[in-house]
């Protein structure tokens, strides 16, 4: 198999993995997290009705948001254990549901991702820029969108941070050179990014463990899960929002929402397909 190739040789993280260990701390506070950001950055109170593609769709959870709102969800990722993880989702909250397929499947093979027809949301948070063409990519997804002037494009991609990216991208490249080297990685970096955390928890809250307390309030995360993520998550491209505002506005998108970092993480950007 082509994924477990890739995964052995070093040139792909498997992030299937991280996401089945993000299962056993996945409770319904986390879930009602999920739900409200996605609410948010889409600006609507429910999805009833709206067929919702989740491009890489990881631990399934913000599929099983997106089914929560009233969508009707099609998931699909080329990570074998994260399907699965999305089908453990669909299993404990939407059992034997037509409204939710889960498949395994990937943005760049076109045929595939031609079958799957058009909608009226195409999600993908964090992962076009894990497939090695991430620029193909975001075309690929844009191209899912259903047309008719109501169509949205709600992508995250890493945000470029010039030579500091460079530098994550060598980091990233180590770690994904066998067990040993990860572990090193780890052990480099699991230190320096709790020291961050609770000062910034020191900082902004006037408690040590404020931003450990803080941060599953953003989107229902772990934010030790999202270390592991971010040390491994191998392919690793990035850009800036204005390279990807003028990138989707070729191709007829308008920009209608936006959150942007300035540090590491991702820029949330939310299209509307012109009609």
């Amino acid at each position: 198999m082509v994924f477990k190739r890739e995964v052995k040789q070093g040139d792909r993280f498997e992030f299937g993995k991280n996401w089945a260990a993000f299962l056993d701390v996945l409770d319904e506070d986390r879930i009602q997290k999920a739900v409200k950001s996605l609410c948010e950055m889409l600006e609507v109170a429910s999805l009833e009705g709206k067929r919702f593609l989740d491009i890489g769709s990881g631990s399934g959870l913000f599929s099983l948001a997106a089914r929560r709102l009233g969508a009707n969800v099609y998931s699909f990722d080329y990570d074998l254990r994260s399907v699965a993880c999305a089908q453990e989702l669909k299993r404990l909250y939407f059992i034997d549901d037509d409204h939710w397929v889960i498949e395994r499947g990937s943005v760049l093979d076109l045929e595939y991702i031609e079958s799957l027809g058009y909608f009226d949301i195409v999600y993908s948070w964090g992962v076009l820029h894990h497939t090695g063409a991430m620029w193909e990519s975001i075309k690929i997804a844009a191209t899912r969108v259903a047309a008719g002037g109501a169509g949205i494009l709600f992508i995250a991609i890493y945000n470029d941070q010039k030579f500091i990216s460079r530098f994550w991208l060598l980091v990233k490249k180590l770690s994904n050179r066998g067990l040993v080297f990860r572990q090193m990685v780890k052990s480099i970096f699991y230190p320096w990014f709790t020291a961050q955390a609770v000062l910034a928890g020191c900082v902004s809250h006037y408690n040590p463990f404020g931003k450990f307390v803080e941060y599953r309030k953003n989107r229902g995360m772990s934010i030790v899960r999202d270390w592991d993520d971010w040390l491994g998550g191998y392919p690793f491209e990035v850009a800036r929002p204005g390279e990807l505002l003028f990138f989707l506005r070729k191709l007829g998108f308008e920009l209608i929402n936006i959150k942007t970092t300035n540090q590491l993480g991702c820029n949330e950007m939310v299209f509307l397909k012109k009609a």
